[in-house]
C-alpha cells in the first residue's frame, strides 16, 4: 500500500519513460516501476475546512473521461461534500497538461489526494490528438482521486492485482495497472473510508472479481472496524462478459457485507461522448459498496451539460449517507 504523500508529483525523469527497451515481463515492470517517484506516492492538496462532514452528506462518483471539462464538471458536483473520481488526467497534452483533480477540488474547495494509474508514453487515441495543442506530454499521468468538503486523513493508495496488459501494449505500452485511491473521511457520525477505484476493463469477470476481494481485504488488514464506501467504474460486463449481472464482485462484495448500489437496475451508465463515439456503447459500469453505512437512493445523473455536450463517456452516480454505523 502506497502511503507516501507528496504536495506535487514529480516530472517522469527520461529513464522513467524509457519502457520500450524493457522486456514485457511483470518483473521487469514492476522493477521500473518501483523507481519511479511518481508511480509511488500520493499527490494531496486543495483547501477545505478542517471540520467534520455533516450527515447526511451527499456523495458523486464519476469516471471522467481524461477530465476534458474541470469547471463544468464540477458544476455537476457542486451538491456533494465527497466525490470519487476516476481516469483524471496530470499533465497530458489532451487535457491541456492540466492538473484536472487539483482544478475540480478548487472549484468545489475541497481538499484532495491522487494517484496515478497509468504513465502514458503517447498522446492517446487518434481522436484524442485532435484535443492536443503540444506534441508532448508535460507529465502523462492518468489516476484515480477523492475529494472532500474537509481534510483528509491517512490518504493511502493501492495497486489492485493484475497481469500487465497495458505495459504490453505495442503501439503505446503504459507503466502502471488499476488502483484505488482513499482516506479517511470524518464526519459527525464518525469516520469513514472512502476509496475511489477503477477496475480492469481488458478481462473476464474473474479478473474483476479477484480486485474486488483484493481490495477488501487489504482495507479489513488496515482499517478493521472502520465503515467503508468504495465507489467508482468497477467495469461490469464490459467487453466479452456482455451484462453486469454475470458478474462474481458482487457476490463476493455482499459476503464481506458490503450492500451494492447503482441506481435503477435497467439504467446504464455510459453514453457516447466526444472521445468515445459509438452509439451503440450503453453499459451499466459504475456502482457504490457500503459497509457500515445507511445510503439513500442512488440517482444516475447525466454527463450532458446545458447545452448537450458530454462531459464524459460516463454518467455520474451520486448517493447519499444518511447514518454510520448501521
Amino acid at each position: 500500500m502506497i502511503r507516501a504523500t507528496v504536495a506535487e508529483l514529480p516530472v517522469p525523469t527520461e529513464a522513467d519513460l524509457a519502457l520500450r527497451s524493457l522486456p514485457r515481463t511483470i518483473a521487469a515492470h514492476d522493477a521500473h516501476m518501483a523507481m519511479v517517484a511518481g508511480m509511488n506516492a500520493i499527490e494531496t492538496g486543495g483547501a477545505a475546512a478542517p471540520a467534520p462532514l455533516a450527515l447526511p452528506l451527499t456523495v458523486g462518483a464519476w469516471n471522467l473521461e481524461r477530465c476534458l471539462f474541470p469547471e463544468a464538471s464540477a458544476q455537476k458536483l457542486a451538491d456533494c461534500q465527497l466525490v470519487l473520481l476516476s481516469e483524471m488526467d496530470h499533465g497530458m497534452a489532451r487535457t491541456g497538461q492540466r492538473n484536472t483533480t487539483r482544478d475540480i477540488a478548487g472549484a468545489l474547495d475541497m481538499s484532495y489526494a491522487y494517484a496515478v494509474e497509468f504513465l502514458e508514453l503517447g498522446l492517446g487515441s487518434p481522436i484524442e490528438h485532435g484535443f492536443c495543442e503540444d506534441d508532448h506530454n508535460a507529465r502523462g499521468y492518468h489516476g484515480n482521486a477523492l475529494a472532500a468538503q474537509t481534510a483528509l486523513r491517512d490518504p493511502f493508495a493501492l495497486r489492485l492485482w493484475g497481469e500487465r496488459q497495458w505495459f504490453s501494449d505495442d503501439e503505446q505500452p503504459r507503466l502502471g495497472e488499476r488502483i484505488a485511491v482513499g482516506a479517511t473521511v470524518e464526519t459527525d457520525g464518525g469516520p469513514l473510508v472512502a476509496v475511489s477505484t477503477h477496475l480492469e476493463s481488458a478481462c473476464g469477470a474473474a479478473h474483476r472479481e479477484r480486485q474486488v476481494r483484493g481490495l477488501i481485504e487489504a482495507l479489513d488488514a488496515v482499517f478493521p472496524g472502520l465503515p467503508v464506501l468504495i465507489g467508482g467504474d468497477l467495469n461490469t460486463g464490459n467487453h466479452a462478459e456482455g451484462d453486469w449481472r454475470t458478474e462474481g464482485l458482487f457476490a463476493a462484495a455482499r459476503a464481506a457485507g458490503f450492500s451494492v448500489h447503482g441506481g435503477p437496475e435497467n439504467q446504464p451508465t455510459t453514453r457516447p461522448s466526444l472521445i468515445t463515439r459509438w452509439p451503440e456503447r450503453q453499459m451499466k459500469l459504475d456502482w457504490f459498496l457500503a459497509r457500515g453505512l445507511t445510503l439513500g437512493p442512488t440517482e444516475i445523473r447525466s454527463s450532458l451539460d446545458a447545452t448537450g455536450k458530454p462531459l464524459s463517456d460516463h454518467d455520474a452516480i451520486v448517493t447519499r449517507i444518511e447514518s454510520i454505523g448501521a
